[in-house]
């Protein structure tokens, strides 16, 4: 195809038209900045200027010698996946999503918030933190062992995450991800112009050895999810978070951000590694054990962070609703969430998946959370031969940098008797390596 335009916002829509055309496919190289230019009679600065928009939409990605290249995954696509994609006769086990049946009843908490109003309105220039919100931000934070010396909120754990991010880091900068990640961390990261160093995972969290060679390397922020990794269901250790925090230790500089997205549904207790830097943030988010609609996720860290944050929340939506912030107290008091119920539930249905695939010599990974990651050689065709079967999984591709391939596994929408069954397919899909015949 030809990139046409004089300016790098004309460049940067002709390139970026043929990415949403197809006409440029995932991975395909874009001519150097110096050849480009020539081509179009411009300056090589204007190129460069329209190669830096469409990175920082999350459309392409650079890598040193391999030059400029359209990205595996552009930003924008959904965050898992689409469920009009998937036949009506297939079981989800793809999605990520958690357990309907173990979400407590929003619409009781809301109806309880509404009789408690009764006609009262916020309105601008109210404390953007309710004090029962942040009273009971502070207990469940400081009941981990984790100071809160500042607070705030945002709406969810990817919006905290981009804050920090935004306010701590300038383009270019390097991110010591986890590997395998989140995709929507991946996705972040580029739009934001970031560079990204992988640290590969285990079932007690980011490798000590993958940190150490990326903060020697110059990271300048790392990203450790503390329990329900995804895609992995790593939770981190005591005796793993007492080796980061060494490590950490020697890089005062560095930022520390701790995704505790397990937070009200994971039966691991919290282990942090944040406070061993000057900089560090913990976000808590409610989704998934309070319902993915409750926007809402606690955030603290150093003040210097924190304030940042909260600027950068004043340019923009200012606050997070308090009608969220109310039904978040009032399911908290009333006690319609069980963590531990939860978490029991979750861990008995990836114990029998796990116990199942080893039974067909297959190892998958899952301690925490409602996902298992199963390494395959081939991951299309263990995808297309699952779907065969009657069963959606996700393929590995998107949640890894580095890393070998596999498959998650979502258990959340099936039950222990599924397992056996599930395992089975499994095993006949990695090993038929396509669909059943």
């Amino acid at each position: 195809m030809a990139i046409t335009g004089r300016g790098s916002q004309e460049i940067a829509g002709s390139v970026e038209q043929a990415i949403i055309a197809g006409e440029l496919e995932a991975g395909a190289a874009l001519p150097s900045i110096r050849d480009l230019a020539g081509e179009l009679g411009v300056n090589p600065n204007t190129v460069a200027a329209a190669y830096r928009l469409l990175r920082d939409r999350g459309l392409v990605e650079t890598g040193g010698r391999r030059g400029t290249r359209v990205r595996t995954r552009p930003a924008g696509l959904p965050r898992d996946i689409e469920t009009g994609a998937v036949p009506g006769n297939v079981r989800d086990a793809a999605s990520g999503n958690p357990d309907p049946r173990l979400l407590p009843d929003l619409a009781a908490a809301l109806a309880a918030v509404a009789a408690r109003r009764a006609g009262r309105h916020p309105l601008y220039g109210d404390p953007p933190i309710l004090p029962e919100m942040r009273a009971e931000a502070q207990a469940v934070v400081e009941a981990d062992g984790v100071p809160c010396p500042a607070l705030t909120l945002t709406s969810g754990a990817l919006d905290g995450i981009e804050r920090v991010l935004r306010s701590a880091l300038r383009p270019g900068d390097t991110v010591a991800l986890e590997d395998p990640g989140w995709p929507s961390e991946y996705d972040l990261v580029a739009m934001l112009g970031l560079k990204r160093t992988p640290m590969r995972v285990d079932e007690e969290g980011p490798l000590p050895g993958d940190l150490d060679a990326a903060l020697s390397a110059g990271a300048r922020a790392v990203i450790v999810t503390s329990r329900a990794q995804n895609p992995t269901g790593a939770a981190v250790s005591a005796e793993r978070a007492g080796r980061l925090r060494a490590l950490l230790a020697g890089y005062p500089r560095v930022l520390t951000v701790e995704d505790d997205h397990g937070f009200g549904f994971v039966e691991q207790p919290f282990e942090g590694v944040g406070g061993a830097t000057e900089r560090w943030v913990l976000v808590r988010s409610a989704a998934k054990g309070y319902g993915p609609d409750l926007r809402l996720a606690m955030v603290t860290g150093d003040t210097a962070t924190v304030d940042r944050v909260r600027a950068l929340q004043q340019s923009g939506h200012g606050w997070v609703s308090q009608v969220l912030q109310e039904a978040f107290v009032e399911l908290r008091r009333s006690g319609a969430v069980s963590p531990e119920r939860a978490g029991r539930s979750y861990a008995e249905r990836r114990s029998a998946l796990l116990a199942e695939l080893e039974r067909h010599g297959l190892r998958g990974r899952g301690r925490s959370g409602v996902n298992v990651w199963v390494e395959v050689p081939d991951e299309a065709g263990a995808v297309a031969g699952l779907l065969a079967r009657g069963w959606s999984c996700a393929p590995g591709g998107r949640f890894r940098i580095d890393s070998r391939p596999g498959i998650r596994v979502t258990i959340s929408a099936l039950d222990v008797q599924d397992m056996p069954i599930l395992a089975a397919d499994i095993a006949a899909a990695v090993r038929s390596g396509g669909p059943a015949i």
